[in-house]
């Protein structure tokens, strides 16, 4: 060995050490990798940091944007909530429907986003149809891995094996490349599966959004404009269309209750009482054919404190009522809000039952959550006010779901312009996430937040390791003694070792890492050996991705662990037989796909 190649184990051992022990975050890891490779001259500084203009991480920037927008839009929750309305109660086929959603979902987004945007749906579900949670989220988590492998931007993962191949002088694989291996391994993998989940445990857990004391549905009171899309719609219609996001509790025409609500077509100026989640009474728009009536009613009266406040955009919070407050026992509408404090109530929450009244007329209680609207300066002064605690922004984020329909066609834009190789994938999704803020489905500063900044460095961290590997000549040189051991071995043997090689090293590092490491040697052993370098990196890839043996493997896999009250051998118990499948799939389709 030369002293670069010598450079190069030292700096290698020192990053595995770092991603094994996590005592500094991958990001940090990935940059420190970065300095070592460049300081020691073994890539020259353009090489060194060129992962950070490389596609397959803009690619994932551009992902992660995407994602931001169907979530933003309300457009995830509504798949999420149509699924748990087709599962039924038999657990066969709710496993079958949420894996089939969740496995496409992860096709084209992030699979942890999907993973967490289910999990509490899955929850409900469970709690709803006395299923037992244990039955269904191994095989939900699962799915989202397996969802992956049916796209090149399923995983990270394949797009940096992407770039390697291309670096080998390989013709690169498109966006729908793997999609018949991915297809095969969702099917049978699937069916293997239904067929273990007699081996699962009939538990149920609790996950962190699952608690006690929760708000799960705020009182607000809607009004009807006069140019909404519901005048003449009946009260039962507006309910159905609203399912999930809208409980009506009452309708009131000029001042009055009706009672036969079901019936009634709503005219202007209707008053919906209605409960809600924080994140629909934040959603609320004239747009959707409603207005927060209090806001609509009385917003034009907000006292006026200054140049600043008139040009200011009111703000949402949420206010507990403290044990000695002189609010206790009035109404709302006795409390004065508006003209005592310069703020409105648009939403209460009480923990010990529900309401029936309108908000001007239930009397505070200790305890009571309020929701108040209002300008910041407004709102400090009421945090100086000893009847509240506890004033905090609202924690949740409005829903943009009269812009669903826009984020659905970008997301399908992207991915046709990407698959039809009208423009080049990285363009392609680079301008779905430039359309998704200009249309406004996100706005900037989200758009910037939702980009996952740790996963995204390590990977502009993780390219120039595998390009140090093989400008060292190491990736050729481990190929070399791994021919004396393998060479004369079948070529689905080959392909398989690459798959069990990876699938064991995921378990302690991420599968970029994994895919990045291996991938190289994969690729000069296949030169050698005269087999396919593409299908011997699919393999690396597909280990590092669908390897489910551990729970630590996945962190899919850490989200369910306690909601599903799951012990480490539940996962092996799955996992094992799931994985010995997929190895002898994947080794025999890579090689007749790309052999």
């Amino acid at each position: 060995m030369d002293l670069n190649q010598i450079m190069f184990l030292g700096i290698l051992a020192g990053a595995l050490y770092f991603f094994i022990s996590e005592k500094l975050s991958v990001d940090m890891t990935a940059l420190l990798i970065i300095l070592a490779l460049a300081i020691s001259k073994i890539l020259d500084p353009k090489e060194a940091l060129s992962g950070f203009s490389s596609e397959p991480a803009l690619i994932l920037a551009a992902v992660f944007v995407l994602s931001a927008g169907l979530t933003a839009t309300g457009l995830t929750d509504a798949i999420g909530n149509a699924v748990a309305k087709v599962a039924g109660t038999n657990q066969w086929i709710a496993n079958l429907v949420i894996m089939s959603t969740v496995a496409c979902l992860s096709a084209f987004t992030h699979h942890l986003m999907v993973t967490a945007m289910m999990l509490p749906i899955v929850m409900r579900l469970c709690r709803e149809r006395d299923m037992p949670s244990s039955r269904l989220l191994i095989p939900m988590a699962t799915a989202a891995s397996l969802g992956t492998t049916m796209t090149l931007i399923g995983a990270p993962a394949f797009l940096l094996a992407n770039s390697v191949i291309k670096r080998a002088g390989e013709p690169p694989l498109q966006l729908f490349s793997v999609t018949p291996l991915g297809g095969a391994l969702v099917v049978f993998g699937f069916i293997l599966i239904l067929l273990l989940l007699w081996v699962l445990p009939k538990t149920s857990g609790r996950d962190r959004n699952d608690e006690k004391f929760r708000i799960d549905g705020v009182f607000t009171e809607l009004v009807i404009p006069a140019d909404s899309k519901w005048l003449g719609v009946s009260t039962s219609q507006f309910s159905k269309e609203m399912d999930k996001r809208f409980e009506v509790v009452g309708v009131r025409r000029n001042g009055a209750r009706i009672s036969t609500m079901a019936e009634t077509l709503l005219q202007i100026d209707d008053v919906l009482l209605v409960k809600t989640s924080p994140d629909e009474l934040l959603s609320v728009e004239e747009k959707m054919g409603i207005a927060l009536r209090t806001v609509k009613k009385y917003g034009a009266e907000m006292p006026d404190s200054g140049e600043h406040v008139a040009k200011s955009e009111p703000m949402i919070v949420q206010a507990v009522i403290s044990p000695r407050s002189s609010l206790i026992g009035k109404s709302v509408g006795e409390a004065d809000f508006l003209h005592t404090l310069g703020v409105l109530v648009i939403g209460l929450w009480r923990k010990d039952g529900w309401i029936y009244h309108e908000i001007s007329k239930v009397r505070l209680r200790e305890g009571d959550l309020i929701v108040l609207w209002g300008h910041e300066e407004r709102l400090e002064a009421v945090n100086d006010d000893g009847n509240f605690l506890l004033l905090v922004p609202m924690t949740v984020r409005p829903k943009k779901r009269v812009k669903a329909k826009t984020a659905g066609l970008i997301m399908l834009g992207s991915i046709l312009l990407a698959a039809t190789e009208t423009l080049p994938a990285h363009i392609a999704f680079i301008l779905g996430a430039v359309a998704m803020v200009l249309t406004k489905c996100v706005s900037l500063r989200q758009a910037y937040e939702s980009i996952e900044v740790k996963i995204f460095v390590m990977i502009a961290g993780v390219i120039p390791l595998g390009i140090a590997m093989e400008k060292t000549g190491l990736a050729t040189l481990f190929a070399k003694n791994l021919s004396l051991l393998i060479a004369h071995w079948e070529p689905w043997a080959i392909m398989m070792t690459f798959f069990v090689a990876a699938g064991l090293l995921t378990q302690i590092l991420s599968d970029a890492a994994t895919t990045v490491l291996i991938a190289p040697i994969a690729v000069a052993f296949a030169k050698a050996a005269q087999v396919s370098p593409t299908a011997a990196v699919v393999c690396v890839t597909v280990g590092a991705v669908a390897s489910f043996l551990t729970p630590i493997g996945h962190h899919g896999n850490l989200l369910i662990l306690g909601p599903g009250n799951y012990r480490f051998v539940d996962f092996l118990k799955v996992g094992f037989p799931l994985t010995a499948l997929i190895a002898v799939l994947t080794s025999f389709i890579s090689l007749r796909l790309w052999g």
